[in-house]
Formats: structure tokens, sequence, C-alpha cells
């Protein structure tokens, strides 16, 4: 039993507008998440990508295939019934975000941080209003309260399917500025995914690649991009 996997059992797949958002349905019934809770999502562009994304499956359901059906069910059994700690705990970010630690050395490393990384804290501060402090090693700096207050409500106003995008966009980089730096619409994703990589690129250029972490690199750097997808689809923060 344990070998089991579901088929395509449907013939049509269609999109329906209903009162609190936009339904996929299969062969007229609705598609339910695993915890069986009505999959409604807030925009008709994200209900449609999960509809193409049901579509494409033939013979063997395989959800690795379907990103965008995934997110949407994590967004309705995860995030939702925890929305205000998960909140909290991207927040939280901004008190030990990537951008703040800068190395001690090389020079060559320190340029590439200084010059990637202090535009978009500057952004940041002149965005919210909420600048952070910028350290050289990795003891942790006491970041001004009144900042992280600011961050706080910015992530709180998120709604749900647009906080479960930032959600990985934030731990896969490691820093929730560059998140709401893609989120804000002021940087690409692609861009922001390179800035998060700035220590890692290095430690390529010195002493080569290792293909076991080049693997795991770009199944993060896709699993970025698609977050910032999504985030696009559920209608923006």
């Amino acid at each position: 039993m344990s070998d089991w996997k579901a088929k395509r059992f449907w013939s049509e797949t269609n999109v329906v507008e209903g009162d609190t958002g936009f339904e996929l349905r299969l062969d007229g019934r609705p598609v339910r998440t695993p915890l069986k809770t009505l999959l409604v999502m807030p925009t008709r562009s994200m209900a449609e990508a999960a509809a193409a994304e049901w579509d494409a499956q033939e013979g063997v359901i395989d959800p690795m295939t379907m990103p965008v059906t995934r997110s949407a069910n994590s967004a309705l059994d995860q995030l939702m019934p925890q929305q205000e700690a998960v909140a909290a705990m991207l927040a939280g970010y901004a008190e030990t975000d990537l951008l703040c630690y800068r190395a001690p050395q090389p020079q060559g490393l320190i340029d590439q941080q200084n010059k990637g990384w202090t535009p978009i804290l500057t952004w940041a501060a002149d965005r919210y209003g909420a600048p952070l402090i910028t350290v050289t090693g990795v003891l942790p700096a006491e970041q001004p309260a009144s900042s992280l207050s600011v961050y706080h409500r910015a992530v709180a106003a998120f709604r749900p399917f647009s906080m479960t995008a930032l959600h990985d966009l934030v731990t896969l980089s490691g820093s929730l500025i560059l998140a709401l730096w893609v989120a804000d619409g002021a940087g690409e994703a692609e861009a922001a995914w390179a800035l998060s990589r700035i220590d890692e690129d290095w430690q390529v250029a010195q002493w080569g690649e290792d293909r076991q972490a080049a693997e795991e690199a770009a199944l993060k750097r896709a699993a970025f991009l698609h977050a910032a997808r999504f985030l696009d689809l559920s209608g923006g923060a």
C-alpha cells in the first residue's frame, strides 16, 4: 500500500468564482487541500495557474510538478491557523538580517558585500523609516526597537497567501529586507537571490564548486523564484 499513488481521474479542469475567491473544479467537483479545506484562491490568475498544473498531469499525479497548488495548500492549511506567529517569526529576521553582517576580511568580499547590500539597506531605511545597524563579524547587533516594530507591522500587514510567499523569500535568503525589496516591487527576484548568495559565490570563486552544494543551491533558487511568482499571483502584499 505504501507504493500507491493517485492517478488522474478527471477530464475537465476549470475555475469558478465564488463568494470568497476562486475555486478550482475537476469535472465540476471542488478541490480540497490535504486537510480537507476548500481550495479557494484570492485571484483568478492564481487559480488558473493551479488549474494549468492539474491539467498537465498525465497518469500518476506528481505534486512536485504543482508548486502553485502546493503553496496554496500551505497558505490554507499551515499559515492561516497560525498567521500571527508566522508574522512574528518572519519579522524577527530583522534582528539578525543577513545584510547587516559584514565580513572582517578579505577586502574583495567586503567590497562585494558593501556594494550589493548597503544600497538595499538604504532603500529599506528610506522606504520604511526603519534603519538597521551593520556590524563586522558574527556577534549579534542590537537593532533599534523602533525599526523592529516597523518591520513587524509591515509583515503583519501581508495577507495569508502573500505571507506564504514572503515566508519562503525570507527563509530561503536569510533576509527580511531582501524579501521586502522584492515584495515591494523595488527589486527583481533574480537579483535578490544573487545578493543573498554573495558569501557563497565568493567561496566558490576561491575554492571551486561542490556539486552537492550546487545542486542544493539550484533547488533553493528555484523555490525562491517560485515564491516571487506566487507573491505576484496572490496580488502582492
